[in-house]
């Protein structure tokens, strides 16, 4: 794909959500950003977020917390911190541009006051596009999609992009389809009003809400 401008705006950015591309660096240290159009996207299809006996058992036993909005740039900067990653300094910065908008939202997971895990995205309509996620500790950021997914649920959400496909996500419900196929889901989404801070959610949900929450949903869907 051809580099981005050096002009890249925020504006710009949820422009090219909204088009159906996303943002990439090659690396770390890499000032050139590339528009990304996958020919096969990867979704995880809000009814069918897969939550095994293992990872029930690992929510149920709690242990930690769950927050949003409390350290954005904590949860870009553990997205970030792998030896090889696309988020370069701009792509950072442009991020933290979205959160102050209101467009980009992260979700933390913690343990002993500390930051574990956690995932951020991109709030459009109805669409939330999810651009990374962490974990410092066992399953901390299944369980911070486990969270996630409950709350589009609760806000209304239609379509959840990860982007690409990985045997992590597929192994939670994750699956590809086609670019025309996304880009029909994408227009519905985006004509579509949801909320990441939905009236009434609790702050944090119980580990039994959120748990038979998905398991229904999964049996309804089976």
């Amino acid at each position: 794909m051809p580099p981005v401008a050096p002009s890249l705006t925020s504006d710009l950015l949820l422009r090219a959500y909204a088009a159906g591309i996303f943002p990439m660096a090659e690396g770390r240290d890499d000032p050139a950003i590339h528009w990304v159009d996958p020919r096969l996207r990867g979704v995880i299809p809000l009814d069918g977020f897969h939550i095994s006996h293992s990872l029930a058992r690992r929510i149920r036993r709690g242990g930690f917390s769950v927050t949003v909005n409390r350290d954005f740039a904590g949860v870009v900067q553990g997205c970030a911190g792998r030896p090889e990653t696309w988020i370069n300094a701009p792509i950072f910065a442009l991020y933290l541009d979205l959160h102050r908008m209101g467009f980009a939202h992260s979700l933390e997971v913690w343990q002993g006051g500390a930051l574990i895990g956690g995932v951020y995205g991109v709030a459009l309509g109805a669409a939330f596009f999810g651009e990374s996620m962490f974990s410092r500790r066992s399953d901390a950021s299944k369980i911070a999609l486990a969270y996630l997914v409950h709350r589009l649920r609760a806000g209304g959400f239609a379509l959840f992009d990860t982007q690409f496909l990985t045997p992590h996500l597929a192994s939670l419900g994750g699956i590809e389809i086609s670019r025309a196929s996304y880009r029909a889901q994408l227009a519905r989404a985006l004509q579509g009003v949801a909320s990441f801070a939905p009236p009434g959610y609790p702050p944090e949900p119980s580990a039994g809400a959120v748990i038979s929450g998905m398991m229904q949903r999964s049996t309804q869907t089976s």
